[in-house]
């Protein structure tokens, strides 16, 4: 086989969560352009909207918008019956969705705290569990891709995000041990860990860019089209013996 097909992903179904803007859109993107049908799902707003609209033109009933919250598990199994009654399968399912806030934990209050283990934890733990149950059924195995953070290795500064730090700790985690027990399963689970990436949620805080770029080796931050590779990658023929891994993309921010 040529290796260039490995990377395609015709006749694949795949969910990706959060995937109205940021990182989520452009995995999204890719996907779609590799050839699989996506389920974008994220909160219904004009993110979500907007996304859907764009995608439709560019690659016309190739995808839908599903909106989602992924801390309620009705919610979550109401994303995976819409997905089976458009696809009739789901081979790929991205774990994206998450949250942060600038808080020190000195002060945090406990509802600001659980709010942020529910979404970046929870959330992760109720979507790769129903897509798993999904592939389980299906019998072809499939590959759960989970947005972690280079923040689950170390603890950023000067913002105050520890709270953030061990929920990506925990969801990085929470992959390894998915991967174990549904490899019997033909099931991959491997984290993917983005560094200071320019979303549209961190283009504005140009304050911080100036603190951040002496500390990344690339002295710059990343942009969401460089993730677009390796979450292909992992989702892909071509990384079929791959599982419990997590890849780190940072700019060399980890390495020092």
């Amino acid at each position: 086989m040529n290796i260039l097909d490995q990377f395609k992903l015709n006749g694949k179904v795949a969910i990706v969560t959060g995937a109205g803007q940021g990182i989520g859109k452009r995995v999204a993107l890719g996907y779609l352009q590799a050839g699989a049908k996506v389920v974008l799902a994220a909160l219904a707003d004009d993110n979500l909207t907007t996304t859907a609209a764009e995608f439709e033109q560019l690659f016309p009933g190739c995808s839908v918008a599903a909106p989602c919250n992924v801390t309620s598990q009705t919610s979550v199994d109401a994303l995976v019956a819409a997905t089976l009654e458009k696809w009739g399968r789901i081979d790929i399912a991205v774990c994206n969705a998450g949250v942060v806030s600038f808080n020190g934990l000195e002060a945090m209050p406990l509802d600001e705290f659980e709010r942020i283990i529910k979404v970046n934890v929870s959330g992760v733990f109720l979507t790769a569990q129903a897509c798993a149950q999904q592939m389980i059924k299906q019998g072809r195995g499939g590959s759960v891709i989970v947005t972690a953070s280079m923040s689950a290795t170390v603890i950023n500064t000067p913002q105050k995000i520890g709270h953030y730090c061990a929920s990506k700790a925990a969801a990085k985690q929470l992959a390894k041990a998915m991967a174990v027990e549904f490899a019997q399963h033909n099931i991959r689970v491997n984290s993917i860990s983005p560094g200071y990436i320019m979303t549209e949620l961190v283009e504005p805080l140009t304050d911080m860019h100036a603190l951040w770029k002496p500390q990344i080796p690339m002295r710059r931050l990343g942009t969401p089209e460089e993730l677009m590779g390796l979450y292909l990658y992992l989702a892909c023929d071509a990384s079929r013996y791959m599982t419990g891994s997590d890849l780190i993309i940072d700019g060399g921010f980890t390495s020092v």
